[in-house]
């Protein structure tokens, strides 16, 4: 159907109706932008304070490991902030945490290692490579960590996608006795594109499916 027959069936409808129609559009646009607000706030807040604490690891979230044939910069740039916190003497390891990509049927956490090694990292690395979003991410990682000793970290993402991350640690999906700190990675789709970026533009509405799925 074109959009204007749309607008004529819409049109068409009682005026209770389209009132109704139009209301949940304004307090569906009001929602979102205030969800979109937030995030960006605590994105800034975050670039502002990178962590100076230091922890046993950072655990590095996924993303789409490859764009037009190359390793996607949103995620290398994610662990490039990690490979800056090893630098900085703030961790020892590095956990990546992403699973298979089915537009390129590469796995994120193999594509993450692959690109600290060649930057020349050599310290500890451990590979999270089953998720596929970031409730899994933290949920899957919890094993890992657990085996392996690590009491306290520090998540690593996309400034955009922190504050989601904080709200589903706290709702307990990385379990109560891992200590969490926060780094946001500035990206290279970050820096272009910043809180335009469609990824950031995306988020609001993840929140509302985290929110209606119970996950906070």
């Amino acid at each position: 159907m074109t959009s204007m027959g749309q607008l004529l069936n819409l049109i068409s409808l009682p005026r209770w109706l389209r009132k109704s129609l139009y209301i949940c559009a304004l307090a569906g646009t009001l929602v979102y932008l205030s969800i979109f607000i937030t995030i960006g706030s605590y994105a800034k807040q975050l670039i502002k304070t990178p962590p100076t604490q230091s922890a046993d690891a950072a655990l590095i979230l996924g993303n789409r490991a490859y764009l037009y044939g190359k390793p996607n910069p949103c995620l290398t740039g994610r662990v490039d902030e990690g490979l800056l916190l090893a630098q900085q003497g703030l961790v020892s390891t590095l956990l990546m945490s992403g699973g298979l990509d089915y537009e390129d049927n590469r796995i994120e956490a193999l594509t993450m290692e692959t690109h600290a090694r060649n930057k020349g990292f050599q310290g500890r690395t451990l590979l999270e490579s089953r998720s596929s979003s970031t409730l899994e991410n933290l949920t899957f990682s919890l094993p890992i960590l657990e085996a392996t000793g690590i009491k306290n970290i520090i998540i690593v993402s996309e400034p955009y996608h922190m504050w989601r991350v904080k709200k589903l640690v706290e709702a307990g999906h990385l379990g109560r006795k891992i200590n969490v700190g926060y780094a946001a990675a500035p990206s290279q789709c970050w820096i272009s594109w910043g809180m335009a970026f469609k990824g950031a533009l995306r988020e609001p509405l993840a929140v509302i499916n985290n929110y209606a799925k119970g996950y906070f």
